[in-house]
């Protein structure tokens, strides 16, 4: 048995930070489900699972022609009002035959191959192949993303420009019932990760998607301020121009960096080592010092030069007051 799934992040495409009644109408995908929501660390709300019926060829690295048939499952998130992801995530286990959709239905978030499963197999095609003809959660993923996206609610005017970022996960059982958790993520894009995990038997699918939603939200932050420092420092500009690009940052995002915060503690530790080894606080601490620093050098450049400007408008007043007399 082995569970894949992957998660897009965006930023959210409206000028404002939506109140929590708002993100709840804008995830309402499916009648008459409700949208649940929380409050605290941070103002969060998540669709009703939205089902999606795949009967195709699987991912292979060997070429392997393994059919597939279930119903994937994908949920719409805004955290803080701001940031929206997409996650879809299916438990992949060995079946016999090719049973009725009504079997399927049933049983949505599991999907049964029509033969042999090898989980390394599948492992690595899901991750590394790029074949469009089997199981492509990309766009049942991006579909429900975009579907947010295009609400009426949203004024599609975000105070920044941002890209969308992919995480794609695959989580195994170990052999060894007592074995710690551990992860392998892999930058394989500017907007691509790839994660490798390994579970013990009572890790339950819900929970690892969430600790691989909390990922992905906490990398597009990083890879957002990432590209906004690269496009600081790179391209010329006047300091007014530089600190407006840099300000939506902190007035906007700052406050939801919370890694872990809503990860079930026996998955927590995944999150201790990502803080030791790439250090993903240390990185954004530093970021957004560097912002700081940045939009602090620019505010005293701006108002050295209106001190400036009015020192020499008072010069020119008083010389037109006081012209010279006649003798």
């Amino acid at each position: 048995m082995i569970t894949v799934g992957e998660v897009h992040t965006n930023l959210l495409q409206h000028s404002t930070a939506l109140a929590q009644e708002q993100s709840s109408e804008v995830l309402s995908l499916v009648e008459g489900e409700a949208v649940l929501t929380s409050r605290r660390p941070s103002l969060y709300a998540v669709s009703p699972d939205v089902r999606t019926g795949v009967d195709c060829w699987l991912p292979s690295a060997r070429r392997r022609q393994l059919r597939g048939v279930g119903a994937v499952v994908t949920r719409a998130i805004i955290t803080g009002g701001r940031i929206v992801q997409a996650s879809s995530v299916i438990q992949v286990v060995a079946g016999e035959r090719r049973q009725p959709w009504s079997h399927y239905l049933a049983n949505p978030g599991v999907l049964e191959t029509v033969g042999k499963l090898n989980s390394a197999d599948l492992t690595a095609g899901f991750l590394h192949g790029n074949d469009a003809d089997v199981l492509n959660l990309e766009a049942i993923t991006g579909r429900v993303l975009d579907g947010v996206q295009m609400s009426d609610l949203l004024d599609r005017r975000p105070p920044l420009r941002a890209a969308r970022t992919r995480l794609r996960w695959t989580a195994q059982v170990g052999q060894q019932p007592d074995r710690e958790v551990s992860a392998v993520v892999t930058v394989d894009s500017p907007t691509l990760r790839t994660v490798e995990l390994v579970l013990a038997p009572q890790d339950v699918p819900a929970a690892v998607a969430g600790l691989c939603e909390d990922l992905a939200l906490h990398d597009w932050l990083l890879t957002m301020l990432s590209s906004l420092m690269e496009a600081a420092v790179t391209r010329s500009a006047s300091g007014q121009e530089h600190v407006e690009r840099l300000r939506p940052v902190l007035e906007h995002l700052l406050h939801l960096w919370l890694p872990g915060a809503r990860v079930n503690p026996r998955l927590r530790s995944i999150w201790d080592r990502l803080e030791q080894v790439p250090g993903f606080s240390r990185q954004w601490n530093s970021s957004v010092n560097w912002i700081r620093d940045q939009i602090s050098v620019g505010n005293m450049a701006l108002l050295r030069d209106l001190a400036g400007r009015m020192r020499s408008t008072s010069r020119a007043g008083a010389d037109h007051t006081h012209p010279p007399m006649n003798t």
